[in-house]
Formats: C-alpha cells, structure tokens, sequence
C-alpha cells in the first residue's frame, strides 16, 4: 500500500475522531482533527504527485474520505444549532442527488462520470472554510456572527448551483443517450428492411439458379 493511501485511510479514521469530539462538546480536539485531516488531505496529493505514487485505489478512497468528514460535520452542527438545518439538508440532498444520478446511468448502462465543475469545487471551498470557521469559533470562544451569516448564505447559493450544473449535465448526457439509441434503433430497421428485401431477391434467383 502506498504513504498517500495509508495517509488517506488515517483521514477516515480521524472522521469518528472528530465526530465524538464534537458530540462530546470537546470543540477544541474537533477543530484539531478537522485541521490535521485537511493539511494531510494536502500532502497525500502532494506525494501523489511528487513521487508518482497514484493509485486507483486512492482516486476512489480520497473524495470519499473528504465528503465523509465534510457532511459529518455538517450533520452534528445542524442538529448542534449551529449551522441551519435547510442548509445540512441542501447538502446532503445534493451529494445523494449527484450518487443516485451516476448509479442510474450506470444500471441504464450508459455510465457517466461526474468531472469536478469550477461551481464544485467553489462550493467544496466554502464548506470547507464554514466548517473550519465554525469548529474554530466554538474551539476559541470568539464570535464572528456576520462573517458566519455571509458564508452560509454563499455555501447555500454555491450548493443550490453546483446541484442544479450537475443535474444538467446528466441531463444532456442522458438525453443524448436516448436520441442515439432512436437513431441506432431507426438505422437498425432499415438495414434489416433492406436485408430482408434483398434476401427475398437472392433466394428468388438461387431457386432458379438450382
């Protein structure tokens, strides 16, 4: 196993970690995990890249890793009072959103892959920085009522539209599908229209031919 997958494994067990810590009121260990996972979040990919150590397996476990501890943290500060519970709700609607979309064109047989859009990643950011500012005002005791106020507001808008660029995409990717399998359809009865035809004028003549 490679130090970027060993790294990533670490990150997703430090999600439990801080999980308990923040049910437990214990903000300041919250904020610590939260911290350490994000810097190794940034040297796993580092290393991945530096020394070639890429893997399959990592591709799939390090968004895994990532959005595991982001919508955990959401989850337990919505039910806190501390983050508003339509935004926990606009977030993981859109994660679920997003999964059902790829597993039904996946099962329709016409997969699609869901590429990071400029509006995700902006969205990714802003959850990011609410979590960490939110763990870190509970940690330290210090309040930043309208800096919080401005950043769920943007989080919402971000989700609302990263939600609405996906389910587009898949839209026309989807579509697509269906026109070219009316099209595939339509060129296959012609051909066997055509082949029965022929076929008719190939037996005719072989008969007098025998």
């Amino acid at each position: 196993m490679t130090l970027p997958n060993m790294i990533t494994i670490m990150r997703l067990l430090l999600v439990p970690a801080v999980v308990l810590a923040m049910l437990q009121s214990l903000w300041g260990w919250a904020f610590a995990g939260f911290l350490v996972s994000g810097i190794s979040d940034g040297v796993d990919g580092f290393i991945a890249r530096r020394w070639n150590q890429s893997s399959r397996l990592g591709a799939y476990l390090d968004p895994i890793a990532d959005k595991l501890l982001l919508v955990s943290v959401f989850v337990v500060m919505g039910f806190a009072g501390e983050l508003p519970l339509w935004l926990v709700v606009t977030m993981v609607s859109r994660d679920g959103l997003i999964v059902c979309a790829v597993l039904l064109s996946s099962v329709m047989s016409h997969p699609v892959e869901m590429k990071p859009l400029f509006v995700s990643k902006a969205n990714t950011a802003a959850q990011i920085v609410l979590a960490a500012l939110v763990l870190g005002e509970l940690a330290f005791s210090v309040h930043l009522g309208a800096l919080r106020t401005a950043l769920i507001l943007l989080t919402g808008v971000l989700t609302v539209a990263s939600a609405a660029a996906y389910l587009v995409a898949w839209l026309r990717h989807m579509s697509g599908y269906g026109e070219g399998s009316r099209t595939s359809n339509s060129q296959n009865d012609d051909i066997k229209t055509g082949d029965s035809k022929s076929g008719i004028g190939k037996s005719g003549g072989s008969c007098t031919d025998a």
